[in-house]
């Protein structure tokens, strides 16, 4: 297992610094951030001090060293737009996001998981087609689509159809925004007010839904491959009950490709929260990132990049480990691996 852990880190520690490269050619390849800091008017003497208070006189391979190590830090400089550092815009705008994206991943897996289940144990069902065909229209419908009809139908005609049936147009979700939050420590969440739960809805089943269908359909196919195995077959014959055979045995053995990718997928959510977060006009990073790109705020940019790109590499390793407790064939295949023989 000590194996396995290893050799899992290294393997994020590449990915974190072709990452780190990347996000360095920007700061190198998308102008000289001394004329978006002093402007036009400055003088050469002027530039030349900060470039060197910067140290962009220094080589290459030292300022890519310089990077990474305050990279590891959370040191990012200061922002061009904002002129405010790097790290505290993040941490700002970083509760939003991962509130987002976990509530999202909660709804997609308590969902899809069962759903999926279901309509492989019930394969001829009217409502298994009900539910594979609506989830064709979760997988083909764009995520900012899918945010502008909730939009549309929770936040705008509710206020005209909820008086007709005698509701308050109090209970329309809302459209923008991510309501009260209340600190805790540092941290600002939107999870313990009610008009924060509330903001949170919509936002959440949009990036839930294309992941939501994706876990459903995965499931339903592993699903139905495991339940025409021998093993299978085996247990119904040892007299054991149908509940027995498809959680005991069959979900299990099912889950373990699953679970990979819905690593990925979690990973995912972050890249799609951007759209989601644009929708609805959500204060998180991923509303940070795009107007950093339109105004070319390089510094955001990148710490965007590195924070995302830490995150996905986390939640893959978390899955990693899970993945090698639940089959114990891929420890003993990577201690066999490491060992030679």
């Amino acid at each position: 297992m000590l194996s396995f852990v290893v050799s899992r880190l290294l393997q994020s520690a590449a990915v974190m610094l072709s990452v780190a490269f990347v996000c360095f050619a920007l700061f190198n390849f998308a102008g000289d951030p001394v004329v978006n800091m002093v402007g036009q008017e400055a003088t050469p003497a002027e530039r030349a001090e900060l470039r060197e208070q910067l140290g962009l006189d220094d080589s290459v391979p030292v300022q890519f060293v310089r990077f990474v190590g305050n990279a590891v830090r959370g040191e990012f400089g200061r922002s061009y737009r904002l002129a405010r550092p790097v790290s505290a815009l993040i941490f700002e705008r970083m509760p939003a996001t991962l509130e987002l994206v976990l509530c999202a991943a909660l709804l997609a897996l308590s969902v899809g998981i069962p759903l999926g289940v279901l309509t492989a144990l019930r394969r001829g069902a009217a409502s298994t087609g009900a539910v594979m065909t609506l989830s064709l229209v979760g997988v083909a419908m764009p995520t900012f689509v899918v945010g502008i009809l909730l939009i549309y139908f929770f936040s705008v005609e509710c206020r005209n159809w909820l008086p007709a049936i005698g509701l308050g147009a109090d209970l329309c979700f809302p459209s923008f925004g991510r309501g009260d939050t209340l600190s805790v420590g540092a941290w600002k969440s939107g999870l313990l007010t009610a008009s924060g739960l509330k903001a949170l809805v919509l936002p959440a089943i949009t990036l839930s839904l294309f992941q939501m269908t994706l876990v459903l359909r995965l499931v339903r196919s592993q699903m139905l491959e495991v339940l025409r195995t021998d093993y299978v077959k085996f247990a119904r014959a040892r007299g054991l009950t149908d509940r027995a055979v498809h959680f005991r045995h069959a979900l299990r053995n099912t889950m373990l490709p699953v679970i990979t990718v819905i690593g990925i997928q979690i990973g995912g959510l972050i890249a799609f929260s951007i759209i989601t977060e644009t929708v609805f006009q959500w204060p998180g990073m991923g509303q940070l990132f795009v107007q950093s790109v339109q105004f070319a705020d390089v510094p955001v940019m990148a710490a965007y990049l590195v924070m995302v790109s830490a995150i996905f590499v986390v939640v893959n390793f978390a899955v990693d480990l899970l993945y090698a407790a639940i089959d114990p064939r891929l420890r003993v295949d990577t201690a066999r691996a490491g060992g030679g023989h």
